[in-house]
């Protein structure tokens, strides 16, 4: 599918942080407050943009930016290994294996979402990231226009390789991000949510244990069982709970409720 087939509904603009560091395309659609749709590896893909479309359809703007990848293309073997191979791992965007800092892109991050509650209204912004971004959500909460973080399948710091025990428990968030979700969750009353599927080896069990124990009552988390995961040859290991291993054609399923509950904490928060 070419970008144009897949992005129709939507309408493409560039958008450059004040600061200038950086200038990436996004594709917007809907109406109603706005939430920012953070792709998964290896791009905005077509099970992405079909959460998109959803949340969409129930009320709100959403706002896809372009980080890595291609949009609108189909999850090959090859193409995420290509996407990696041209340096998401080391680029200076992206802090793959900090455990105590965020990634620089999520400034930018921020100055969207500041962006999109100007143009939208509503009490807020919705912000969903999925596995390289599933962090990002909880560290752009800095942002007062933020009120409804999900971090889906957070993968990042990597628990791989040199110093992986210890990135094993790491949220890819510095103590400030921290200290001020916490004051803001208890001041806003507000709260997150955290989705991965048990067993995934890029979301231990250490880096939700983390969240429990930092966030308490105010991080919701969804964990569910690899067997109620929708079979996708792609990946052996159910991972994607909102886009490759949604099982959509069992409404009453985990991994379809995991989605509608997301879609109802952003109609709640933003006031949809």
């Amino acid at each position: 599918m070419s970008e144009a087939e897949a992005m129709k509904a939507y309408t493409r603009f560039e958008f450059t942080d004040p600061a200038g560091r950086w200038t990436r395309p996004v594709y917007k659609r809907g109406s109603g407050p706005a939430v920012i749709v953070m792709h998964e590896m290896p791009g905005l893909h077509p099970l992405a943009i079909r959460f998109a479309d959803r949340v969409a359809a129930a009320g709100m703007t959403v706002y896809c930016p372009i980080l890595f990848g291609e949009a609108g293309r189909e999850v090959t073997a090859g193409y995420a290994v290509a996407t990696m191979l041209k340096g998401i791992c080391i680029q200076r965007e992206f802090n793959v294996w900090a455990n105590d800092k965020s990634s620089p892109i999520v400034d930018w991050l921020k100055a969207l979402a500041a962006k999109a509650h100007a143009e939208c209204g509503g009490k807020g912004v919705g912000a969903v990231g999925m596995c390289f971004t599933g962090g990002f959500a909880l560290a752009m909460m800095t942002e007062p226009a933020v009120v409804a973080p999900v971090l889906s399948q957070p993968s990042m710091p990597l628990p791989i390789g040199f110093g992986a025990r210890k990135r094993l428990a790491g949220i890819g968030a510095s103590p400030d991000e921290i200290a001020c979700a916490k004051r803001r969750f208890k001041d806003e009353d507000l709260s997150m949510i955290g989705l991965r599927f048990f067993g995934d080896p890029f979301v231990p069990d250490e880096r939700f244990d983390t969240y429990k124990r930092e966030f308490g009552d105010r991080f919701e988390a969804i964990e569910i069982d690899p067997k109620d995961a929708q079979v996708d040859p792609r990946m052996r290991t159910p991972h994607s709970v909102l886009t490759l291993h949604l099982k959509d054609d069992d409404p009453d399923g985990p991994t379809k409720q995991a989605e509608q509950r997301v879609i109802a904490f952003f109609r709640e928060r933003t006031g949809a």
